[in-house]
């Protein structure tokens, strides 16, 4: 009786190589190494017989450092499938970028114990094959050069490799002048922001009775969540067309880059340059359209609501919120916008416009991440 073959074709990818044990000797690690580097207070976690170094991660995981740090040597393959998470492809592929090789035996008992052993029925690994560590040699751009004028050229592959996030820092432009506009520290942002609404209370402040300041100022408030919805939506989430070079290299600038890097903290506000030129012509149009008292009033409440966006998007990625905290919630919310569901769940400091326009992540999706 003759056997047949049946050969599988595994597409890695864009940036992903594929690797089998024929074509690249994995490290391998001892469990000794395991016990030791954990007990220095490194966190490294195992997936079946895979061994990872995330204690970069640990402080940005998304369900708390602590989860990690109290999983440190053991198999977590059960808490990526869940309950109560079944963490996405995307989750599983930055797992890998911190890849460290494979257990050179079984790892001890009381070290993989919250854990089960990893199988073939796992549904992100085929028999034999694996996605390894982030290849910037082999993805789809140039990493060595500024990637904005790159990004037009993936055409219909552009969607896919944007929203398959990396652990990395992005470079945009090649003048460093033009770079360092691009990029600014969260601080620098708030303080930019701050001497901007100081400055013009100072210098255009004029007298309003307080009951009708506050009404004004909370109505300035809310009309900018609608835009930082709006915006998010419809401008940072368009759809450029795959044979525009132009509006795919636009929605990279925009917001696609952070998409691709979420994690670049030089890139989670937005710069002063680029921000006046929106917030200097929203005061004008204020001025000229409505008198002075409901337009300054008006526009104070705004930039403050722009302010709290602004560094609540920081929070959200940078940041360590109680658990089951409404900030922890929000992390978790703005975490799966990031790696799984990023056609829905476009507020950041709430989902206050997700409901009424049906884009609120199901509470089904939320606890499948």
């Amino acid at each position: 009786m003759q056997m047949r073959r049946r050969w599988v074709t595994v597409r890695a990818p864009p940036g992903w190589t594929l690797c089998t044990s024929r074509s690249m000797a994995a490290r391998r690690v001892t469990a000794a190494e395991l016990r030791d580097k954990c007990s220095a207070g490194a966190c490294w976690l195992l997936r079946g017989s895979s061994v990872y170094d995330v204690s970069s991660f640990v402080k940005l995981h998304p369900g708390g450092e602590q989860l990690l740090q109290d999983r440190a040597g053991t198999d977590i393959q059960r808490d990526l499938d869940g309950p109560p998470h079944r963490h996405s492809d995307n989750a599983l592929r930055w797992l890998q970028q911190y890849y460290v090789g494979e257990m050179e035996e079984p790892a001890p008992q009381h070290l993989r114990e919250r854990g089960n052993r990893y199988t073939k029925k796992s549904p992100h690994y085929s028999d034999g094959i694996q996605f390894t560590t982030f290849n910037p040699e082999k993805d789809l751009v140039d990493w060595e050069k500024p990637l904005l004028w790159q990004v037009g050229h993936l055409r219909e592959k552009y969607d896919e490799w944007v929203h398959q996030p990396v652990d990395r820092p992005i470079r945009l432009f090649q003048s460093n002048f033009v770079e360092w506009c691009s990029k600014t520290a969260w601080r620098k942002q708030w303080i930019s922001d701050a001497n901007s609404a100081i400055f013009v209370l100072s210098e255009y402040s004029i007298p309003v009775p307080v009951f009708f300041f506050f009404p004004l100022f909370f109505i300035g408030m809310m009309v900018w969540t609608l835009m930082e919805y709006g915006i998010h939506r419809y401008i940072f989430h368009m759809n450029p067309p795959a044979s525009n070079y132009f509006l795919i290299t636009l929605h990279f600038m925009l917001h696609g880059q952070h998409h691709k890097a979420p994690f670049d903290s030089s890139r989670l506000v937005f710069p002063p340059v680029p921000a006046s030129f929106v917030i200097i012509p929203l005061y004008i149009l204020l001025q000229v359209v409505l008198p002075p008292v409901v337009g300054l009033s008006l526009f104070v409440g705004g930039l403050f609501g722009y302010v709290t966006y602004d560094m609540t998007h920081y929070y959200l990625h940078y940041g360590s919120p109680s658990k089951g905290s409404y900030l922890a919630w929000l992390k978790s919310y703005h975490v799966r916008h990031h790696f799984e569901h990023q056609k829905t769940g476009f507020g950041i400091t709430s989902t206050l416009w997700d409901r009424p326009f049906n884009t609120l992540i199901p509470e089904d999706a939320i606890k499948d991440y």
